[in-house]
């Protein structure tokens, strides 16, 4: 009788861990839900999607370049390009020159690319950036990869576009030549009239 009183505390001990620990883990993963208008994977990968209607973005903190904590409010008044990728990633690789020649022709105060590295360091990042010679890049890091999973990223590279009010307005999976004139034209249309049509 004893031993099988026994047996059963050991279960529902067993279980509360289980349980305890389980909560831990989805807590770790960030939010639960996502905006269906976001969730990328209902769009067709390597085609630049329209979010409607617009989602706030997420306030999830990542690294800047000099390794402080910001998030995508920082750039509320400007159309972003919100590209997340690693190191590791062969697409990723691929598509980093089209993004830096994107910003070079773009960036400003109204247009900014912001490259969100999943890697480990910004040690690596900015080891890579000097590698491939992407000088108009800056570099951002978020190694939990928090903001990816707010977003509903299941894979990479994936991306998004924020328009001046902070939504997101255009989600992307796989990769891209960003800086191809159908892609700035694509921007423009989801962006529009943060993008002015006049330049390059």
């Amino acid at each position: 009788m004893r031993k099988g009183l026994a047996a059963v505390l050991v279960a529902a001990v067993v279980a509360a861990l289980v349980v305890g620990i389980a909560s831990w883990w989805a807590g770790r993963q960030g939010p639960a839900s996502v905006p269906a208008e976001i969730a990328v994977r209902k769009y067709r990968p390597g085609e630049l999607m329209t979010v409607t209607p617009p989602v706030p973005a997420p306030s999830i903190a990542f690294l800047d370049g000099d390794g402080r904590e910001t998030t995508l409010a920082a750039f509320k008044g400007k159309t972003v390009v919100v590209n997340l990728w690693a190191t590791w990633c062969p697409p990723c690789v691929k598509e980093m020159p089209s993004l830096d020649r994107l910003s070079k022709a773009l960036g400003g105060p109204d247009f900014a690319v912001v490259a969100l590295s999943q890697d480990r360091s910004l040690d690596l990042v900015k080891t890579f950036y000097d590698t491939y010679l992407l000088d108009n890049l800056a570099s951002y890091l978020d190694r939990s990869a928090g903001l990816g999973r707010a977003l509903g990223a299941s894979g990479l590279p994936t991306t998004y576009v924020l328009d001046p009010q902070g939504r997101v307005v255009a989600a992307m999976e796989g990769g891209a030549e960003w800086d191809s004139p159908a892609m700035i034209a694509r921007l423009r249309s989801v962006a529009s009239p943060s993008l002015n049509p006049s330049q390059p």
